[in-house]
């Protein structure tokens, strides 16, 4: 009842009820969009490269399918699948667990700007290090053949 009269002498209409419940529409944020607000003389071409066409291809849903199945046949061919769920849950704890910890630091008044200095840093050594001269570049690409190598199991030893 408060809130009818309330509305109803802020609105100036006489009469007025809001049905039980409802709130005071002065407390509500107004909404007026209008897309044709929007469009001005210098917004036109902008707005025609927003455009997209659908198309009948129905190449994603193929291959959609053939991951759906590949999963299962490698999901069946995993002899331990607890162990597997282990550790996906792991890696589920670890994420959220880093969140936590970035996040913290994030609050702290000084630190990530030192943490941005460090990843600066640290980007600046790896370019210097890896990426300025062909050779090292050569010696980067055989550290990751060699990295995938061990993590596939084909390295022999």
């Amino acid at each position: 009842m408060a809130a009818t009269a309330c509305s109803t002498a802020l609105l100036g209409v006489a009469g007025a009820r809001l049905p039980a419940g409802a709130p005071p529409t002065f407390l509500l944020p107004r909404r007026h969009f209008s897309p044709r607000r929007l469009q001005g003389a210098d917004d036109a071409p902008r707005l025609s490269l927003l455009r997209a066409k659908a198309s009948s291809d129905d190449t994603s849903a193929a291959s959609g399918d053939e991951l759906v199945d590949d999963l299962k046949a490698k999901w069946d061919a995993v002899e331990n699948k607890s162990t597997v769920l282990t550790y996906a849950g792991g890696a589920i704890v670890a994420v959220w667990f880093s969140s936590v910890i970035v996040g913290a630091i994030n609050s702290l008044p000084l630190l990530p700007k030192i943490m941005e200095l460090v990843g600066l840093g640290y980007s600046g050594w790896f370019v210097y290090r890896y990426l300025l001269f062909k050779e090292r570049r050569k010696e980067l690409a055989d550290d990751v053949e060699s990295l995938k190598k061990s993590i596939a199991g084909t390295e022999a030893e």
